[in-house]
């Protein structure tokens, strides 16, 4: 066998080893929302089933045209209580934004809508007591500037009085 077609086998093998290892991956990690994985994106999947209690905290790195950067957020009886900036951005938009900060129900809200509108992209990622972790947003992928990701941390329901 030449060199060659030596290099052009090992090329086939290892897509195709590539290909069975990314499906057999993917297959573990879509587990439906509760339980810590991600739901079907745009056309599939429920949202998860989690409710928003009546006050929690979290922390909300944005990437988004109108909100960005990492935010440490209250909230009570579903509205935002404070919005703390802890980088350059996210301070600066928190005095000028005021109220653009948004709770996880409201993250939940954007992606129901992005699905029923048919967003190219609506996915979410969800911890084990099915709050999410990550959204995906893409309303349109030949649109410049629609992207939004939403990466959720530090989530803590607050103890119940």
């Amino acid at each position: 066998m030449t060199v060659a077609a030596r290099s052009r086998t090992r090329a086939v093998f290892a897509a195709a080893l590539i290909a069975v290892l990314s499906s057999s991956v993917a297959a573990c990690g879509s587990s439906g929302a509760p339980g810590g994985g991600t739901d079907g994106g745009a056309s599939g999947g429920p949202v998860a089933a989690w409710e928003e209690p009546a006050a929690y905290s979290y922390t909300l790195t944005s990437t988004t045209q109108v909100l960005a950067g990492t935010f440490r957020v209250s909230v009570r009886d579903g509205a935002v209580t404070s919005a703390e900036g802890l980088d350059a951005d996210s301070r600066r938009q928190t005095r000028e934004l005021t109220g653009r900060v948004p709770t996880i129900g409201a993250l939940l809200e954007m992606l129901r809508t992005a699905r029923s509108e048919g967003a190219d992209t609506a996915e979410a990622r969800y911890a084990a007591d099915g709050h999410p972790v990550r959204i995906a947003l893409d309303r349109s992928e030949n649109a410049i500037d629609d992207e939004a990701l939403y990466v959720i941390s530090s989530y803590r329901p607050a103890p119940r009085l």
